[in-house]
C-alpha cells in the first residue's frame, strides 16, 4: 500500500513540475527586436519587445567587448537566455539578427554584426538618451548603419566605458 501510495505521490510531482515548466516558459517573452519610428532623431531605429531603443558601442567590433562590468550596468546588454534566438520583429532584416557569447557566458544579440545594449537613462519607449554619449554610444537603424544623428558629450556618465578593459 506504501509503495502504491509513493508512486502516485511522485506520478503528481513530475505532473505539477512539468505543468510549472510551460507556465514559466510562457510567461517568458522572447528576446524581440523590431524597427520604430523615433520622434527625436527623424529616423526608424532599432528598438526591443518593449519599445526601448537599442544601442551601439562603435569600439566593440568582433569578439572585442569593452563594455562590461560597471558599464554594462549603465548599458544592459541585450540578451538572449542559452539555447533560444533573438525575434526578428517588424521592419528587421532577419539574416541581420545574430548573437554573440560574452565574456560573462551571456549570449548577447547582434545586428549587422554590431552587439546591441540598452541605456538606463531611457526610462520609457521612443526615448534616445544615449545617442551620441561620448561619441561613442548609437541607435541602429534597421538598415545596420549606425544613426548619428544627436550628439552629446555624455558628461561623465557616459556608462562607465573607460577604455581599460573593463571589469
Amino acid at each position: 500500500m506504501r509503495t502504491h501510495l509513493t508512486r502516485h505521490v511522485v506520478v503528481f510531482a513530475l505532473v505539477a513540475l512539468v505543468g510549472a515548466s510551460v507556465a514559466v516558459a510562457a510567461i517568458r517573452v522572447a528576446t524581440t527586436v523590431k524597427a520604430a519610428q523615433n520622434a527625436t532623431l527623424n529616423t526608424k531605429i532599432l528598438v526591443n519587445q518593449t519599445g526601448r531603443s537599442l544601442y551601439h558601442l562603435v569600439p566593440e567590433k568582433g569578439k572585442k567587448f569593452v563594455c562590461t562590468g560597471s558599464c554594462a550596468t549603465i548599458w544592459p546588454p541585450l540578451t538572449v537566455p542559452k539555447g533560444s534566438k533573438p525575434v526578428a520583429g517588424p521592419g528587421i532584416t532577419k539574416s541581420k539578427l545574430g548573437t554573440i557569447k560574452r565574456l560573462d557566458g551571456r549570449i548577447q544579440v547582434t545586428y549587422a554584426g554590431m552587439t546591441l545594449y540598452r541605456y538606463s537613462g531611457d526610462s520609457k519607449a521612443g526615448q534616445t538618451n544615449g545617442e551620441g554619449i561620448q561619441n561613442i554610444w548609437y541607435a541602429i537603424s534597421p538598415t545596420g548603419k549606425l544613426v548619428k544623428k544627436a550628439a552629446s558629450s555624455g558628461g561623465g556618465y557616459g556608462g562607465g566605458y573607460g577604455g581599460g578593459g573593463g571589469g
